[in-house]
């Protein structure tokens, strides 16, 4: 009997699960979820589908949250309790706002240094236009808060409507503590203010430590380094600490999950025994894509994937069908095109670096690459599809 082709490729299907509860079985859960979306909808697991699940939904099955006061308290025991430099946050209301209130919670005062004319994943402060005509070298000048407002006046989210210069101002002292904000983005102009530095820069943490030690601050933090164990009682993350947590309730966060390595075994596991098919399991969080018109970069969280099966290791290694199409295929067409193009994908190396007819693809981690996809699919709202089976990513053109 001819074998049937296939008419499509790559599927990516949101699966509605229950709401999660700490201490929820959430391996047998998910499992559980994506079968039976697969019997009520009528398609087959396969070898190496991908089932992703919402970070979200691990850390809260395993409670792995912290108040205010929690922070306050590891911040404190850190700082001493006086003058702090608090630099390079972004502009969030989620994402950063509470640490904030913990972190003024714990000072007399908060020297706050806000990069410019954006935060380090896009949320513009200030436009490009306006730093322009204002004669301002972003790279080398620093400005006071009378400075920027001289300059620029008064700036809203475009998204948000939040002025978020003067929603941090007032943040901050509302919780007790004095406040002066500074723009500025090399790191070591905090020092002029204050020896004390908690650095909020994500993706960036770790040189601007070095920068920051090697020109002599006295006491040196990044977000990662708070809640990175157990303050009264609290959850934490012993690798990422403050980074990829989100708001919760008005005083408590929800952190980044902590080891999740089991979990996604454990799904795979579950999935194999029902089914005797040989799945990949991932955690994801931000998807790494960019906002072409916000200019807003989708990554707050330290990393895609926490954590995920060996069979996700790696980047693609694929070929550029139009490549082969338009050069080395220019003289054929229909079916003979087709079956010289299948036969070039079947017999490609095991690592096409360098190669002219992979150019173009994308040199990503595959987990960057199916977490965005994933990320998309979910969405962050009240679609109720935590867990997405992404079908047919591993297939080609000549499957």
């Amino acid at each position: 009997m001819e074998k049937k082709e296939r008419r499509v490729g790559t599927v990516s299907r949101g699966i509605r699960c229950p709401i999660i509860r700490e201490g929820d079985n959430l391996a047998e859960i998910v499992a559980t979820s994506v079968l039976e979306a697969a019997k009520y909808e009528n398609f087959e697991i396969n070898d190496r589908d991908v089932i992703s699940v919402t970070e979200s939904i691990v850390a809260r099955a395993q409670g792995n949250y912290a108040s205010v006061d929690d922070i306050a308290a590891d911040v404190k025991a850190k700082f001493g309790g006086d003058t702090i430099g608090v630099i390079f946050p972004i502009l969030s209301r989620n994402r950063f706002a509470i640490c904030l209130r913990g972190i003024a919670k714990a000072a007399k005062k908060i020297v706050l240094m806000l990069s410019y004319p954006s935060d380090e994943v896009g949320n513009e402060l200030v436009s490009l236009d306006k730093i322009d005509a204002a004669g301002v070298n972003p790279y080398s000048d620093v400005l006071s808060l009378e400075r920027y407002r001289e300059l620029f006046g008064e700036n809203k989210h475009e998204f948000t409507g939040v002025d978020y210069v003067e929603y941090y101002g007032t943040l901050i002292k509302d919780c007790g503590a004095e406040v002066e904000i500074v723009f500025a983005n090399q790191a070591k102009a905090i020092l002029n203010y204050t020896d004390c530095v908690l650095n909020c820069d994500i993706h960036t943490r770790t040189r601007t430590k070095r920068i920051l030690k090697d020109a002599g601050a006295k006491i040196v933090y990044g977000l990662d380094d708070i809640l990175t164990c157990s303050v009264n009682g609290s959850g934490y993350n012993e690798k990422y600490g403050l980074l990829g947590s989100n708001k919760s309730t008005e005083d408590k966060i929800k952190l980044f999950p902590k080891e999740c390595m089991d979990f996604v075994l454990d799904v795979q596991k579950y999935v194999l025994d029902a089914t005797g098919k040989h799945v990949e399991v991932m955690v994801y969080g931000d998807g790494a894509f960019k906002d072409p018109k916000g200019k807003i970069w989708e990554l707050a969280d330290p990393v895609v994937s926490p954590a995920f099966t060996d069979g996700l290791i790696g980047t693609p290694n694929e070929l550029k069908l139009k490549y082969l199409a338009d050069n080395d295929y220019k003289d054929l067409s229909g079916e003979a095109l087709k079956e010289a193009i299948s036969a070039s994908i079947k017999s490609k190396e095991g690592n096409l670096v360098g190669n002219m007819a992979s150019q173009g693809t994308t040199p990503r981690q595959l987990t960057d690459l199916i977490g965005s996809l994933c990320d998309l699919t979910s969405g962050s709202g009240d679609k109720g599809t935590p867990v997405v089976l992404v079908q047919g990513y591993f297939d080609n053109y000549a499957s």
